[in-house]
Formats: C-alpha cells, sequence, structure tokens
C-alpha cells in the first residue's frame, strides 16, 4: 500500500477532478469532520488547482453535538441555524461545486444519549439538501476520509496505526486508487452499471420484490420510474460523480406502494448512534412497525420527522462484483456499506429517477433520506411485470436479466 500522505493526494485529486468535476471560477463548498483536515487540506489545494474561485469550508463537530443532545431543551433540538441553509442555497444559486468528507468522527460518542433525542438533531443534513440536488445546480461528490478513530470502529482488534493503515487500504481498494489510471477504471466500471440500468430499464416492471431471510417486500413503481447509476449531469451540463465509491443501480419508487417486511443486514450509523438489527413492516408504501436489536428509538424519531418520512423515496441494487462487498466489512459509513448491498431509503426521493415529468408531482418529499441495507448473496430480487410475470434479477449477487 502507498503512504498515507500519497493516497490522501490521489483521493483528492479523484474527487476534485472526476467526482465533482470542479471547474475555472466556481466556489466549492467542502464539508468534513473534525480529524479530516489533512484531505480537507488536499482538496482544497486541488480545487485551487483545478481553477476555484473560493473553496469554503465547514468543520462538523460531533462532541459538540452531543453536549447539545445531552443537555438542550428538547423543544429546540429541532433548531437548524438560519445561516447553515442559506450557505447550501447560496451555493446552489451560484451553480457552485460540493465536496464531503464521509466517515464517523467519533464512533460511539452518543452512546449514552437518550435514541429518541439523537434522531431528532439531523445535522449536518439539512432539509433542503433533496431539493438541491432534484434541481441539478451543483456539481458534487462524496468519498471517505479515513481517520485513526474511524479505523478503530472498524477494525477494533488491531492496533492503532494497524488500523489506520487497513483503513486506508479499504478506501484505496473501493476508490480504485490502486489502478494505474483509477478515472479509466472508473469509466468502466460506469459502463458496466449504466448497462445494467439500462437492462431494467427495458423490462419497464411495475414493482420490484425483495424475498430472502427476514425480508419479504414488495415495493411498487412509478409508471415513469427509470434505473440509473451514479453519473449526474447538472442543468449546466456538468458531469459528476456524487459517490465515490459507487456500485449501485437505483430507481425512484412510487412512496404508496411498498408491502411485507424488510431486515436490515447491516448494521449503519445514524446521526451519531449505531443502528442495527431493524426490522421494519410496511402497509401501503407507510412504515407501520420498527424493531431493532439496537437503536430502534432513533430510526423511530427519524421516522416520524414528518409525513414523508415513513415512505420510500429509493431503491437500489447492488450486484456481487463490485470492491466493496467482497470485503465483508462493516464501515459503520453510509456511503460505503450503501455499496456493499441493496438498500432501500426512508423519505425524500430524486427527481432524476423519473422519465415523466408529470411524475414528480408523486415523488416523496422529506426532510430525511436514510438509506438502510437489506441485500446479500441470500437476498433474491424479482421483477414484477404489469400482468404480474415474476422474472428474477438478482440471484446470488448476479444478474439475471
Amino acid at each position: 500500500m502507498r503512504d498515507h500522505a500519497d493516497l490522501t493526494r490521489s483521493l483528492a485529486e479523484l474527487v476534485v477532478r472526476f467526482g465533482a468535476n470542479v471547474q475555472p471560477g466556481q466556489v466549492v463548498g467542502v464539508g468534513a469532520y473534525v480529524g479530516k483536515e489533512e484531505l480537507t487540506r488536499a482538496v482544497a489545494r486541488e480545487a485551487y488547482a483545478a481553477g476555484a474561485c473560493w473553496v469554503d469550508v465547514i468543520y462538523y463537530d460531533d462532541l459538540v453535538k452531543h453536549e447539545r443532545l445531552a443537555l438542550a431543551r428538547d423543544e429546540t433540538l429541532d433548531f437548524i441555524p438560519p445561516w447553515m441553509s442559506e450557505r447550501l442555497l447560496w451555493l446552489s444559486g451560484e451553480h457552485g461545486a460540493r465536496i464531503g468528507l464521509s466517515g464517523p468522527q467519533a464512533p460511539g460518542s452518543f452512546d449514552d444519549i437518550d435514541p429518541a433525542r439523537a434522531g431528532r438533531d439531523l445535522l449536518p443534513w439539512l432539509p433542503e439538501s433533496s431539493g438541491v440536488v432534484n434541481g441539478r445546480t451543483t456539481n458534487w461528490s462524496i468519498v471517505p476520509g479515513p481517520t485513526a478513530e474511524w479505523a478503530h470502529a472498524v477494525y477494533p482488534a488491531l492496533e492503532r496505526e494497524q488500523a489506520l493503515n487497513a483503513l486506508w487500504s479499504a478506501v484505496e481498494r473501493m476508490c480504485r486508487l490502486d489502478e494505474a489510471d483509477p478515472v479509466a477504471a472508473w469509466e468502466a466500471r460506469m459502463a458496466e452499471l449504466l448497462d445494467a440500468a439500462g437492462r431494467l430499464n427495458e423490462r419497464r416492471f411495475d414493482a420490484i420484490r425483495l424475498h430472502g431471510p427476514g425480508t419479504d417486500l414488495t415495493i411498487g413503481l412509478l409508471p415513469s420510474s427509470m434505473w440509473d447509476a451514479a453519473t449526474f449531469e447538472t442543468v449546466d451540463g456538468l458531469v459528476h460523480r456524487p459517490n465515490l465509491p459507487t456500485e449501485e443501480v437505483f430507481t425512484t419508487p412510487d412512496p404508496r406502494r411498498a408491502d411485507g417486511v424488510v431486515t436490515m443486514t447491516m448494521p449503519r450509523e445514524l446521526y451519531g448512534a449505531i443502528v442495527e438489527g431493524i426490522r421494519i413492516e410496511f402497509e401501503g408504501g407507510r412504515v407501520v412497525r420498527i424493531d431493532a436489536d439496537r437503536g430502534a428509538e432513533t430510526l423511530r424519531a427519524a421516522a416520524a420527522r414528518d409525513d414523508g418520512a415513513s415512505r420510500l423515496g429509493e431503491l437500489a441494487l447492488v450486484d456481487g462484483s463490485g470492491r466493496i462487498g467482497p470485503l465483508e466489512t462493516v464501515f459503520y459509513d453510509t456511503l460505503i456499506d450503501e455499496n456493499a448491498a441493496s438498500h432501500l431509503a426512508l423519505g425524500s426521493g430524486l427527481s432524476m429517477g423519473l422519465a415523466d415529468p408529470a411524475d414528480t408531482e408523486r415523488i416523496n418529499e422529506s426532510a430525511i433520506h436514510i438509506d438502510l441495507m437489506v441485500g446479500s448473496p441470500e437476498l433474491d430480487v424479482d421483477g414484477i411485470t404489469a400482468g404480474g410475470e415474476h422474472v428474477p434479477v438478482l440471484r446470488g449477487g448476479a444478474w439475471q436479466v
């Protein structure tokens, strides 16, 4: 494995030039947790080298958030400082670029917090985020930023330096930085994902059924629901890749058509808390029951945030040929873990997942977007035609269409 400094430079170059596709003259908004300063500075350096006129960095600190959750009055936990939303909307209005560095800052820091309170404070997620994404006004991307604290949570049996090396090695592999030409490797993988999405679109399924251990859930699609991969284009024609790494094809489901039960196959970090063993029951598109081995109250609080928070906004399928699933590791970072397994999301939907603009009024709207990993090699996925025929889509992680 290359040294951390070299990998930091390569990761910054990848996210600036290929992921966000920063253009000369753009303002670049960067969001990172405390502890990721070296990668943040490398991103700023690369963005200025790409011609950015200003790199605006904001750091989030979960240890400060802990004090709010522990001590603030309950009625204030929904408060978001106006300037935080105004900054995002200003970047949108300027058609700027946005870069996020993912990975938990201090895993376990909210273990002593009432889960229901932890689910009330969504920051740094902002309610306006989905609207900006659907407006396609910014070219943006997110990459993982390894830290020693995060590495210890992923590899608790290793010494601190060994764990950090292991995490960097995993990031190098999943971000294709181990290739002689990472961009060419990503373009080849994107072509595979877009091909899979195209084959799904040809079938025009009316619904998708997920069935396997602990799961039997049928999710309806909208008349113009389209499958896509994580290559987006702004209203100005700038192509960008929002998630690096990415291994998914996804669509926007009908928020009023989901029935059955689904069991999470991976734990995830949610607003600083860990939720695992989640079991959710849907009726008529809405969540009617949430149980869990850990963290149920956090998810229940988030799902009660608004009317759309208990309905689905996304369905994503992940095959077994990607680079994350074979690592057989839980990274406690949604950016990574959602690309290890098929997943669905409670909350806001993506308008770009629809071919007919008339259907945009039917997509789910919410202040949240929570991805939940439900896939595994044991999970079978079927497409259901308008005539009721069940067609195998995924078996053992392999595409059947």
